[in-house]
């Protein structure tokens, strides 16, 4: 018999990580890491000898890397903590990594980009971040993929789900608690459900593992979103039609909502790559929001 491989998830209990834990369960024998230990493995991704010491432990066949400094806002302010998560961690996995060619997924963000374009981004369009967040999941790009580790990194944007902090459970939580909400509507994105992320990552995974996807080859940018496009405030009024709440959602100016990290004005992603190259695509955003809502 075939040994199952031993697939290594650190940020187990992030919103892409929880759903990550069932679609990656079939594929191998699956040790979740997080940075308080809760499970198989504590795992902080700030401290390079606690990255180096998992690797050493689990001698995974395959990483996948959930964890991310996420506080966009927090990170003008914590910039050296960022920047050891966000940049310095992937580099070091893509290093620890290289040396046995093990398959290393992770995940980037659509704030690597100015918001200036007019179209979808694009892999290989010129990135230009905003804000200390954004320059950190850029940094962490470029020296995973300069390790030569094989690697598939996967940006994505305005990630929500049924777990963790994020804009679809904040929304529903004050829409029920007050009778007024101003909302941004001048950010363009593409709301990306986290179970369907997994769902995609889980394939390209199983076919990296059954050698239909040659990483030596492959590896590189792909951009993996929620079709379509919309505001802040066309998210939220979609996620008030479905709960037939009555608060009067007001659509504002980022103006007029000031925040200590600046945000790109648009930055939706074109998924083309990943359709041409491995014949995936996710469905419109509105789709898979009432997939979500509909998940009990």
């Amino acid at each position: 018999m075939k040994k199952r491989p031993e697939i290594l998830l650190i940020g187990a209990d992030g919103q892409v990580g929880w759903e990550l834990q069932r679609t990656l369960a079939p594929l191998g024998n699956l040790t979740r890491a997080t940075l308080d230990g809760r499970w198989e493995r504590a795992l902080d991704l700030a401290n390079a000898e606690s990255i180096a010491g998992v690797l050493r432990e689990t001698r995974p066949d395959i990483v996948i890397n959930a964890a991310a400094y996420t506080a966009v806002d927090k990170a003008e302010t914590e910039q050296d903590l960022a920047q050891r998560i966000n940049g310095d961690a992937p580099g070091l996995l893509g290093r620890l990594l290289a040396e046995r060619r093990v398959p290393v997924l992770h995940y980037s963000t659509d704030f690597v980009f100015s918001g200036q374009a007019e179209r979808p981004y694009q892999e290989d369009d010129e990135p230009g971040p905003l804000n200390v967040y954004g320059a950190t999941k850029l940094d962490g790009e470029n020296r995973l993929l300069d390790s030569g580790a094989p690697a598939l990194i996967l940006r994505t944007s305005w990630v929500y789900g049924r777990h963790g902090q994020n804009f679809l459970l904040t929304m529903q939580r004050l829409l029920r608690e007050r009778e007024e909400l101003q909302v941004v509507d001048d950010q363009i994105g593409a709301p990306t459900w986290s179970r369907l992320l997994a769902e995609v990552s889980a394939q390209l995974l199983y076919r990296v593992l059954s050698g239909d996807i040659d990483l030596e080859r492959q590896s590189g940018l792909y951009q993996v979103t929620g079709g379509g496009q919309t505001s802040w405030w066309g998210f939220a009024k979609a996620i008030q039609q479905a709960s037939g709440a009555r608060c009067r959602l007001l659509p504002i100016l980022s103006r007029d909502y000031p925040s200590p990290a600046k945000r790109p004005t648009y930055s939706v992603l074109d998924n083309g790559k990943l359709l041409d190259t491995f014949g995936l695509a996710l469905p419109h955003w509105e789709t898979s929001l009432a997939m979500c809502l509909a998940d009990t």
